[in-house]
């Protein structure tokens, strides 16, 4: 698949997918925040993870984005259109997600890292994954993670993370960096997104004195017109998007929907009994 995607195969063209040169393009970066405890809900209800969920509710956001995307036309027609399905068939729309391939997740101390017998050696063990994203409206938003998390699953049962990573630490030492490079800025520009998620503080933290409200990191400078991180920090989730202003000119329309999808996705889990709602006085 990555020698496919490094030559020829890229995906569908479609308003979410950046020009050629995305990577100078200006940046629009924003954020909103979510509740994490509803995303907790939901994996709990539905006996799966956090990551699980988030890529649900991922694929059900770009979906309403992508069909109101599509379905613009005269103002009369704009309220009928959004009600039905305005998405192209067989839309190939893949996702470039970063994997931590280390054994041990935890900080290290340095003097542990560099010894001979470590098992988490000092240096980058990154590898990453294409994940095809279904774009499509369900009638059951519940659907959406059902779908999320039997890919996941897949991925997880394979060794693509860990043979990227091999792959490009063989190209980096026989071809040199400049030749991995191109090659992962060929993969990078034939996919359309770049998703993460990264386990946050559960704790407040503050700096002299100042406590942080939230955590919104991002990137810049890759092939992609659009890249979503989920960052938790206490019992809050931000979604963090960097958009190409050209390819996605309202990306708190983007965000809105994200979070929307959220809570419809919620609302379905207490609506069939899977879950109860807490309610906080």
């Amino acid at each position: 698949m990555f020698i496919a995607t490094s030559a020829f195969l890229r995906d569908t063209r479609t308003p979410l997918k950046g020009a050629p040169g995305v990577e100078l393009s200006p940046k629009w970066f924003v954020h909103k925040t979510i509740s994490l405890d509803d995303i907790k809900l939901v994996k709990n209800a539905m006996d799966m993870t956090i990551n699980d969920v988030i890529l649900g509710v991922t694929q059900a956001g770009l979906s309403r984005y992508l069909n109101r995307q599509y379905g613009e036309g005269n103002a009369e027609e704009d309220a009928a259109k959004q009600k039905r399905n305005n998405l192209p068939r067989k839309l190939r729309f893949r996702a470039a997600l970063i994997f931590n391939i280390r054994p041990s997740m935890a900080i290290e101390a340095l003097a542990d890292m560099m010894e001979r017998k470590s098992k988490t050696k000092w240096g980058n063990y990154i590898g990453y994954a294409l994940l095809p994203i279904t774009i499509a409206l369900r009638d059951d938003p519940l659907d959406y993670v059902r779908e999320a998390k039997a890919m996941v699953d897949r991925k997880k049962r394979s060794l693509e993370a860990k043979c990227t990573f091999l792959s490009a630490k063989c190209i980096v030492n026989l071809l040199g960096a400049k030749v991995a490079a191109a090659l992962s800025y060929r993969v990078f520009s034939n996919t359309t997104m770049s998703f993460s998620n990264v386990v946050g503080p559960v704790d407040e933290i503050s700096f002299y004195g100042h406590p942080m409200a939230y955590l919104a990191p991002s990137v810049y400078g890759h092939p992609h017109a659009l890249t979503v991180h989920f960052q938790s920090y206490m019992n809050m989730m931000t979604i963090s998007l960097a958009v190409d202003r050209d390819a996605v000119p309202d990306p708190h329309q983007l965000c809105n929907d994200l979070a929307e999808s959220l809570k419809l996705i919620k609302d379905a889990v207490v609506k069939k009994g899977l879950a109860q709602e807490s309610v906080q006085w």
